[in-house]
């Protein structure tokens, strides 16, 4: 009898152990808190927002990162002295590296030069290094070929999120986010808000939403530069923009194999200058900095509700706080950065400002989303 054994008692044991470190930190952790926006009560509709900025490492990244490191090990693609390597535009990669280095592993991130300093000096706090390309569209093939050069593993979240996340369950974001409005007067929401980076977080909510068998709507939020929303109106998979988002951690410049379409029941295009406009009035109201992306899903969220005001509907909307205003002192809220870029934020906090004081929202020519059902 012939017999090929690959087993290495030492190279299990270090994976064993492995796991169980990264099971800890979300047995420690406990879950982001969901909080409410305020509205009037009168308008029967409730605004909740989940905050994953509340995670260790600051971001919504951080369930992405654990759930990619998770199925790496266990399916045998990182060993004790493996470099991990990634493409992000910044909060993935923090995340990352807060795992790599719990692991004892080198982490680096590939990323467009364009990323914020903070989320850079994030990520060197986390122990990782910073490998910054010029052209944001180039990351994912320079992160895998340098991942080939050091022998290392690339984690891939463009492909990946959609599968390393359980959507079934098993205290994913979905299902906290229900069991979390349990008690609330509107326990199951009529919409969840989201945008796409790379697709898993819209993913995981929309199968979960079909598997528990709850009429909820998803809601895809989708920024400048990013190809979803021209493929999703084209139902042309093959789009792309050929440049980056300015809105980090949404948007992408081609269709990354985790997103889901047939899950998503709406998308929203939002200008960037809507997702700043309501990042920053978001945060007056919460007293609290978020970042861009949260700005999005606000965009999206009040739109919606804003809808089933003049419907006569009600019921609840979720979206997320994806991560903090601190990341972005120096872009999003330096009235400087922001007069560099173009952008004119004013009609949009107007529309923002007539909707938190009457229920109503523009049209699409005065400063409401563009958006399309399938």
């Amino acid at each position: 009898m012939h017999q090929l054994d690959r087993c290495d008692d030492a190279a299990r044991d270090w994976e064993r152990n492995a796991i169980a470190l990264v099971e800890a930190d979300a047995n420690r952790s406990a879950d982001t808190h969901l909080l409410p926006f305020p509205l009037p009560r009168s308008w029967g509709i409730d605004l909740y927002l989940k905050d994953e900025s509340s995670h260790p490492t600051g971001s919504l990244k951080h369930r992405l990162a654990r759930s990619l490191f998770l199925y790496a090990l266990c399916n045998g693609w990182i060993g004790p002295d493996t470099p991990i390597v990634e493409a992000s535009s910044g909060s993935t990669a923090v995340s990352e590296a807060y795992f790599a280095r719990m692991l004892g592993l080198e982490f680096i991130a590939v990323m467009p030069a364009s990323t914020s300093p903070e989320k850079i000096s994030l990520i060197e706090f986390q122990g990782g290094k910073c490998h910054l390309v010029d052209d944001p569209t180039a990351a994912v093939g320079a992160a895998r070929t340098l991942a080939a050069d050091l022998g290392g593993h690339f984690m891939d979240q463009f492909t990946h999120a959609e599968r390393a996340t359980d959507w079934r369950g098993n205290n994913n974001i979905a299902e906290s986010i229900y069991a979390q409005l349990g008690l609330e007067r509107h326990p199951v929401p009529a919409w969840i808000v989201v945008g796409a980076g790379t697709g898993g977080t819209s993913a995981t909510i929309g199968r979960f939403a079909r598997y528990r068998r709850f009429p909820t709507r998803l809601c895809v939020v989708d920024p400048e530069g990013s190809a979803f929303w021209p493929a999703y109106v084209a139902s042309d998979w093959s789009v792309s923009t050929g440049r980056g988002s300015r809105i980090e951690g949404i948007g992408r410049p081609k269709v990354e194999a985790s997103f889901q379409p047939s899950v998503v029941d709406r998308m929203v295009h939002v200008p960037d200058a809507a997702s700043l406009a309501a990042m920053r009035s978001g945060s007056a109201v919460l007293g609290r900095g978020v970042g861009g992306s949260t700005g999005t899903n606000l965009w999206g969220a009040f739109g919606l509700i804003a809808e089933m005001l003049a419907a006569g509907r009600t019921g609840s909307v979720v979206t997320l706080i994806c991560d903090g205003g601190e990341r972005y002192a120096d872009t999003y809220y330096s009235d400087d950065w922001v007069a560099a870029q173009g952008l004119d934020l004013e009609p949009h906090q107007a529309t923002i400002s007539t909707f938190l004081a009457t229920g109503q929202w523009g049209q699409r020519g005065d400063g409401g989303p563009g958006r399309i059902d399938p």
